[in-house]
């Protein structure tokens, strides 16, 4: 039995969103925004507070400022029921700050990115990886030091027995710097949004994409915001529609609780056919509230979101 059924390796930082604004600001001027949260950011961390909150037993290896801003990343963290304690503070880099401004179904972001920008491969022992059953990977083009050697890690973690996951998140410099050849194989479950697989391959279209890569790959699941989401895996392909929310209040973080659906449906060993369909589920219950966690308080207030907003029975074991 191991002590943890999901290592998250990733950024830590903090989000303040802003909400409503009135319109895209140009230089020189200045607008009005009606609502803002500061809140746990990240999309690794949000994903780790989230599928901790579905119950899979969650770790995390990050590196983190020490400041007021981690004080609230441990205490989100914490809360949630994730595991802080390979956690590493330093006094020579402060804790990260994305500021996100918010309209409808996208968003615009810049990142400070502080302390996740010396964080690498090497920092991440096998001891730690062999606390768990599975790894998580995300924003490596955050994480300059670990995206030069992220494929030993996954290479160690899967010579360890470890199952993985990888969502690259976007290139802020839009060099997608990574030999996506060597770092397939070792990836169980990729998780691109239509936008980063396009890029990555320097394809035009999703399927352009897909072929180029498939022959290294395990599952590849293409998450497509409103369109839903797209599975590949050997010769199937799967496509399960998103649920609309009518009353949506942000999308900031969705695809990191469709991860988090998705990856604690994988860990438990459902059928990729039904972890579409329940990351599908978690990407939508995320758009119920502000922030990439605000819908989960709790298991119970992840079911009754899914039940009353979009008539879904969430459960799972």
């Amino acid at each position: 039995m191991k002590e943890y059924d999901l290592i998250v390796v990733g950024e830590l930082n903090v989000d303040l969103i802003l909400n409503n604004i009135e319109k895209t600001p140009e230089v020189g001027k200045e607008v009005f925004a009606r609502d803002m949260t500061l809140t746990l950011g990240s999309s690794s961390a949000i994903f780790a507070n989230n599928v901790s909150v579905l119950g899979t037993r969650t770790t995390f290896f990050g590196k983190i400022g020490d400041d007021s801003y981690a004080d609230l990343v441990f205490n989100s963290l914490q809360k949630s029921g994730v595991n802080t304690d390979y956690i590493i503070k330093t006094k020579t880099h402060k804790t990260g700050i994305t500021v996100a401004m918010s309209y409808a179904e996208e968003r615009a972001m810049i990142t400070y990115p502080g302390a996740m920008s010396v964080m690498s491969a090497d920092d991440v022992s096998d001891g730690l990886l062999m606390k768990g059953k599975h790894m998580h990977v995300s924003s490596i083009f955050l994480q300059e030091a670990l995206l030069p050697t992220v494929h030993l890690l996954f290479k160690r973690a899967k010579s360890l027995g470890l199952t993985t996951s990888l969502d690259p998140q976007w290139d802020p410099h839009e060099n997608w710097d990574v030999d996506l050849e060597v770092l397939l194989p070792y990836v169980d479950v990729f998780l691109p949004n239509e936008g980063e697989l396009m890029a990555m391959t320097d394809s035009t279209t999703i399927d352009a994409g897909i072929k180029k890569i498939l022959a290294w790959s395990n599952h590849v699941v293409v998450k497509q915001g409103v369109d839903g989401a797209t599975l590949y895996s050997g010769d199937k392909e799967l496509h399960f529609p998103a649920f609309l929310n009518r009353k949506l209040v942000d999308a900031i973080g969705a695809g990191d609780s469709f991860n988090s659906g998705f990856i604690n449906a994988f860990i438990k060993g459902y059928p990729v056919e039904r972890c579409l369909e329940l990351g599908t589920i978690m990407g939508a219950v995320n758009t119920t509230a502000q922030g990439g966690t605000g819908a989960f308080v709790s298991l119970d207030v992840v079911r009754e979101a899914a039940k009353e907003q979009f008539d879904f029975d969430y459960i799972i074991d």
